[in-house]
């Protein structure tokens, strides 16, 4: 018999873990000053969303990625472009809308954050077996993308998404 701690449930105080010790705010701040950047977190978080995305984005993209409404994006954007680190670039697909994109500016604004964050978990996790690596960052991905097709059912009001017992 599966123990609490061999199924998903025991995950939860692990995620929970991660998830404070990514979101806390001086890993941010340390992060920002080894970096050099000087940027808030949401600014940062536009330009990190950006660059993972590998392509210019509405902004109703941005903020669904960020999970904020647009109107917060739009205000961050706005001094972004003032810097120049961000600009409007027509959409190819609809000449009347506009996407955004990273300026040269900003694309080593964030490889300088990100860059240092990579560090970061290069370190971590440098003690560990290559296989071990690949396997945790295949895991990870995986993991993201079911919980958030899973969680998106749930949202959506999908019987399924109850998660009920299983057998």
């Amino acid at each position: 018999m599966e123990s609490r701690s061999d199924t998903a449930a025991g995950l939860l105080p692990t995620m929970l873990q991660l998830r404070t010790l990514l979101n806390r705010g001086q890993l941010y701040e340390l992060a920002t000053k080894a970096s050099g950047v000087a940027l808030d977190r949401p600014a940062m978080t536009i330009l990190v969303v950006l660059d993972a995305a590998g392509e210019p984005l509405r902004v109703g993209e941005i903020a669904t990625r960020m999970q904020v409404v647009g109107p917060h994006v739009t205000r961050h954007l706005n001094n972004l472009e003032k810097q120049r680190i961000i600009q409007r670039v027509p959409d190819p697909d609809d000449q009347r809308a506009r996407l955004i994109a990273l300026t040269p500016t900003g694309q080593r604004l964030v490889d300088r954050y990100t860059g240092v964050i990579e560090g970061w978990f290069t370190a971590a996790l440098a003690e560990w077996p290559a296989r071990d690596r690949t396997e945790l960052a295949r895991l990870l991905t995986r993991l993201s993308a079911d919980l958030t097709t899973q969680l998106d059912a749930v949202a959506a009001g999908d019987a399924a998404g109850g998660g009920e017992g299983e057998g």
